[in-house]
């Protein structure tokens, strides 16, 4: 039976379900993967370039992990972004239920992982836009290797972070090891994620997910 037709903000909203039911299996399985390389970048088209980890650029050690505690804001300088972050869970379709639409400015962080800052990797994620407007993650995809995300704690903590790599990652052919993996053994690491590449009228969807990945390396009270 035919589907009926959807608007651009319905199908929005269906992509996000779509992604978020994508995340929930690969970061619980993602969990247990360790020291992988960063991925090389993959091409995409409008406004969103995937960087990779451009040779020159030097960054800092890792630090130890901290002690759980639970995030309560994300800053991202580069973008000048500063939302607050609220524990998501699972929906009825067993999916992360991501922040709802009327709360454009909002990140979900996924409970049942890592906190930010712990060891293992924790899952940070955004919508991109609304039927109306810009949301939460719309200039992610301008971040870049070295940047710094912030996010302030309920232990009164900031663990600091340093972007290590950028990837635009087309739908077809996913690399969901790469995506979500834990990148080295030991250390606390962090994935902001929302929706890249184009949006595709016909299917309702975007075409790749932006997925940046960042570090420990600092601590502030």
């Amino acid at each position: 039976m035919a589907e009926p037709d959807r608007s651009p903000g319905v199908g929005r909203l269906l992509t996000g379900v779509a992604w978020l039911v994508l995340l929930l299996g690969l970061w619980l399985w993602g969990r247990e993967v360790t020291d992988l390389p960063p991925g090389t970048s993959s091409p995409t088209t409008g406004d969103i370039a995937a960087v990779g980890r451009p040779p020159e650029v030097r960054l800092p050690p890792a630090l130890r992990p901290l002690r759980a505690a639970r995030p309560q804001r994300v800053d991202i300088p580069a973008t000048g972004v500063q939302a607050p972050v609220v524990a998501r869970g699972l929906d009825g379709r067993g999916a992360i239920d991501p922040p709802p639409f009327d709360q454009p400015g909002v990140v979900g962080w996924y409970a049942a992982g890592a906190e930010p800052g712990a060891a293992g990797t924790a899952l940070m994620v955004g919508h991109v836009d609304t039927e109306t407007r810009p949301a939460v993650f719309y200039r992610l995809s301008t971040v870049r290797p070295g940047d710094t995300v912030r996010v302030v704690r309920d232990d009164g903590t900031v663990a600091e972070f340093t972007v290590d790599d950028v990837q635009v990652l087309p739908r077809d052919h996913f690399d969901a090891r790469q995506a979500y993996g834990v990148r080295k053994r030991g250390r606390a690491e962090l994935r902001l994620i929302t929706c890249g590449g184009t949006f595709d009228h016909a299917s309702g969807t975007y075409t790749a997910n932006v997925v940046v990945s960042a570090y420990l390396t600092g601590r502030a009270l």
